[in-house]
Parts: C-alpha cells; structure tokens; sequence
C-alpha cells in the first residue's frame, strides 16, 4: 500500500499506531485531527526545516540490505535510507563518536555490551527524515522512533540519533519505543502530542550541554521546540535537566507562544550552529537567566 491508498480493507486491517503515525505526518488518507496540525507558535515559517539522521551499526553487510516489511516503514513515513554514507565496512571514528553521544542522564541508559557493539561493528546504514513542518514533528520523530525499533529486530546492534548526537543502548531505544507506541494507544488529541513529545525529546534530544554560561539542550527542534539554555548559576547538571523537561513539557502542553507570554521569556536565533548543520534549531532558543 502506498502512502494516501484507499485500498478496501487494507486501511482497517493496518495496525493502529502505525495508522495514527501515518496520519498524524500527513501521508495517509483520510486526514483525521492531530493536536499538531495547529500551530503551536507564531513565529514565521523558518527557511530550514529539521531533518533526522538515524545511523544504525550492524555485525556484517545484512544491515545495508534491510527486511522488506523494514523498508516499507521506511518508504512509508517518507524516511529513506543514505545509500552515500552508509558503508559495508567498520568506521574507525564510531567508538568515540557514541563515547561522546551516550546519555548520560539516565543510569544505565547503555551497557558494556552495547558499547562492545560499538567497538566490532562491521556495517554501517544511516537513515533520513523527510525535511519536517514544525507541525508533524513530534509525528515525524515518533515515527523514527518505529524506526529504530524494527531495525534492531531486523539486526541493528547500535544505533545514534546524528541529528542532536545522542545515543543509548538497545535496552533504552527498546523502552522509548515502547512507551510512545503506549501513548498512541492510550492517549488523544493535545494529550497524545505532548505524551510523545516528552518521549522522543527523550530518545533524540541531547541535554544538558555544558557551555560557557548556560547549560544547553539540541535537538528540540526535532520535536518543534526552540532549545532551552539553563544558566549555569541556576545549579547543577540535574537541577538543569529538571528545568529543561519542565519547560520542554509546559511548551507542548500549552504551546510555545502561551508558555513564553506566561513565563515572560523569548526566544533569541542567534545561534552556533549554522543554517546547513542538522544541528540548527530554526525554532531558536529559549535562555533562563538565575
């Protein structure tokens, strides 16, 4: 079945997170309600939009050529394998590459297997998004999130979210999985959205940062958030992590604009990273100063 068929029985019979997924990013018909379909700031559409880049170890070359019912997935929710970068080979730089991505806020998010993964990989698939609406994000990544989840039962024996630099182990990638396929099942409407945001601000989102003044998120622009900067003067790295998925949670909960109105925040785009770096939040950033 092709994104937008109506083929008789074929649209009933599709599992049903799968149905809300395919809905939810637009390419499924008929279009039902999503919480994201309304804009939830009143920023001006950004020249960039946000893009994941999953990269996926395998232990030989079966990783690049991916099950068939994988591949529909992907094809699917609009992502597409990178058939440029993806390599059959081991690449020397993925042992420091996840040593510096591993999350570090919640224990035991890896293992010594996982990392062992790392270090004899032998294969190499990286995985794109379709460029996101800031609408659909949460859907996009929730979608990635399924992603991830069938390549590792297809094989996959790490896997890195490129897009903010975060990993975990398969245990981790496992649960988050899970747990928004949970909330597609036993949420509606605005409840739904902001479930499966808080979930794969988890899964993709990096945080805290360590910069020169503040403590910093990236990669909340996967979920249609600006990135949110905790002054260092606010505490340690937990008080910051509190801070941040309070803030995180409030914004896709009651939308970006009310939360900063309220708040008595803004939003600034001066930003490090470049326009071209999938790092970029077009959405900008959010700076609390103690």
């Amino acid at each position: 079945m092709t994104p937008g068929s109506r083929e008789p029985g074929v649209f009933h019979k599709m599992n049903p997170v799968r149905r809300t997924l395919l809905k939810a990013v637009g390419l499924l018909a008929p279009h039902v309600a999503w919480a994201g379909d309304a804009p939830v700031t009143e920023m001006q559409k950004p020249a960039v939009k946000p893009r994941h880049v999953l990269c996926f170890l395998g232990k030989d070359e079966s990783l690049l050529q991916p099950p068939k019912d994988v591949v529909k997935t992907i094809a699917d929710f609009g992502f597409e394998v990178d058939r440029t970068y993806s390599q059959g080979k081991p690449d020397p730089h993925m042992a420091r590459s996840f040593g510096v991505c591993w999350d570090r806020v919640l224990p035991n998010a890896w293992s010594a297997a996982d990392e062992a993964a790392v270090v004899n990989h032998k294969s190499v698939l990286y995985v794109l998004s379709p460029p996101m609406d800031q609408q659909k994000a949460v859907a996009c990544s929730a979608a990635a999130l399924r992603i991830v989840e069938e390549m590792i039962k297809a094989g996959a024996t790490a896997v890195k979210g490129e897009s903010a630099g975060v990993a975990h182990g398969l245990a981790r990638w496992r649960r988050l999985a899970a747990d928004c396929k949970a909330a597609a099942q036993t949420n509606q409407g605005l409840a739904v959205t902001a479930a499966m945001s808080r979930i794969c601000r988890l899964a993709f989102a990096k945080r805290p940062l360590a910069g020169e003044r503040y403590n910093e998120t990236v990669g909340l622009h996967l979920v249609g958030l600006p990135e949110i900067y905790i002054a260092k003067s606010f505490g340690n790295d937990h008080d910051a992590v509190r801070r941040m998925d309070e803030l995180g949670d409030e914004m896709a909960n009651s939308g970006i604009d009310a939360t900063l109105r309220d708040r008595k925040l803004t939003v600034s785009h001066e930003s490090s990273y470049a326009e071209g770096d999938f790092k970029f939040n077009p959405y900008g950033i959010v700076r609390i100063d103690v």
